[in-house]
């Protein structure tokens, strides 16, 4: 029997606390023949030591020590450093079940897929929830991948990806990997797995996808918690992606529509993180308009923390409240988020689903049906319609510049 070399990279900044529990994980694995790279990307804190302590105690790991460059970089150094057949990503605050790996290596063996693509499990907390690509299970190859492959990005239903954007739910050919991890512009701190996953499953004859949860991504409290940047600094950190995306885009087959899924991919990060507004401050994701209205916001996640905190400095609408199903754990975070039942109890205009994902918003809508709320009170955003003319306005130079300016002069945007 085969037992390949996979080599499974780390990169880690200021992640000491759950360090220890990430390489155990991997030691741990069922599947022993592994090279394990930690790649420690210039913190300041204790994981650099915890890095060489693991490298001397099991000689299956190496460490690189390197300055701070961002995620990108710190992946780029553990692949050129790789020599396994395989290549599996771990973020170090992350860990994964004992048969992780063997479950996907077995899958990869049988199939000879170039890709596996499992799902993962949230960990937030007390509560884990089981998330599984859209994509069914099984193995793709032929017509079957060229109809994946027009669907990976987004898959219709706007916005869902086809195969989430993650690099390390996967294991990859360190061959095909190569070619288009070392290629990614390392300024890219947004969206970087995609700029990633995607034109590598391109390049792939075979992908395998599994329903297989085995990885554990750890929703930190400090990652829950998301900082609201000036929206200019937040715009320029999201052309890098949009610029190598639509570069890639542009030279691929126009049947698979990868233009128009770029632009959705994009798009989706945009609305989140800039809480659906525009340079120009125009309110345009829910549809109607809802300056100086009433409102409720549902939801806590990133979409719904700079949905608050946009309304809050430009003073768009009142709101009456904040609403999550998970709201004690955004409690522990210090965010002033209720219970949804409490929606029976207020007075407002609208409530705003902050979601783009379809199926997410439509469980949220039976939610608040089934509580006596009129259908006509919910708005979830608004599909847009010209897509591409809605990116670039977020990008608009001198729009941007104006935004600058009101930032630094600190002038409110509805003053």
């Amino acid at each position: 029997m085969d037992y390949p070399l996979v080599s499974v990279i780390v990169p880690i900044y200021k992640i000491e606390r759950y360090l220890g529990t990430c390489i155990e994980s991997i030691i741990c694995q069922t599947y022993q023949n592994l090279e394990i790279i930690l790649v420690d990307d210039g913190g300041k804190d204790r994981c650099p030591e915890i890095c060489d302590l693991y490298s001397s105690k099991d000689r299956r790991i190496s460490v690189i020590h390197k300055p701070n460059g961002g995620l990108v970089s710190a992946r780029k150094a553990g692949l050129q450093q790789s020599s396994g057949k395989y290549i599996s990503y771990v973020d170090g605050d992350d860990w994964i079940s004992p048969g992780f790996i063997e479950a996907l290596l077995t899958t990869a063996g049988s199939s000879g897929a170039d890709v596996v693509c499992a799902g993962f499990t949230r960990d937030l907390f007390s509560k884990s929830e089981n998330l599984i690509n859209a994509f069914p299970t099984g193995i793709y190859e032929g017509e079957s991948l060229r109809d994946l492959w027009k669907s990976m990005i987004s898959c219709g239903d706007y916005y869902r990806p086809g195969i989430s954007t993650y690099v390390w739910n996967k294991l990859f050919k360190r061959e095909i990997l190569m070619r288009q991890q070392i290629r990614v512009d390392s300024r890219i701190s947004i969206g970087e797995d995609g700029a990633v996953t995607y034109p590598v499953l391109l390049q792939c004859k075979r992908v395998a996808v599994i329903d297989n949860v085995a990885y554990h991504y750890r929703q930190r409290e400090d990652s829950m918690l998301k900082q609201s940047i000036g929206y200019v600094a937040e715009a320029r950190k999201l052309f890098y992606l949009y610029d190598y995306m639509m570069e890639w885009a542009k030279k691929t087959d126009p049947e698979l529509k990868l233009k128009n899924q770029v632009l959705d991919y994009v798009l989706s990060i945009a609305i989140i993180r800039f809480g659906g507004r525009l340079p120009q401050n125009d309110f345009l994701m829910f549809g109607k308009d809802c300056y100086r209205k009433k409102v409720v916001i549902y939801s806590a996640g990133t979409f719904g923390q700079q949905l608050v905190s946009r309304f809050k400095e430009a003073g768009h609408c009142e709101i009456i409240a904040w609403l999550d199903d998970d709201y004690w754990e955004y409690r522990r975070g210090c965010l002033n988020v209720d219970p949804v039942e409490t929606i029976t109890d207020l007075s407002y205009d609208y409530i705003l689903i902050a979601t783009v994902d379809r199926a997410a918003a439509n469980l949220a809508i039976n939610r608040l049906l089934d509580l006596g709320i009129g259908r006509e009170k919910i708005l979830t955003i608004a599909i847009p319609e010209n897509k591409e003319y809605l990116i670039k306005s977020f990008f608009d130079a001198d729009a941007l510049h104006l935004v600058e300016e009101k930032e630094e002069k600190g002038i409110n945007s509805h003053a």
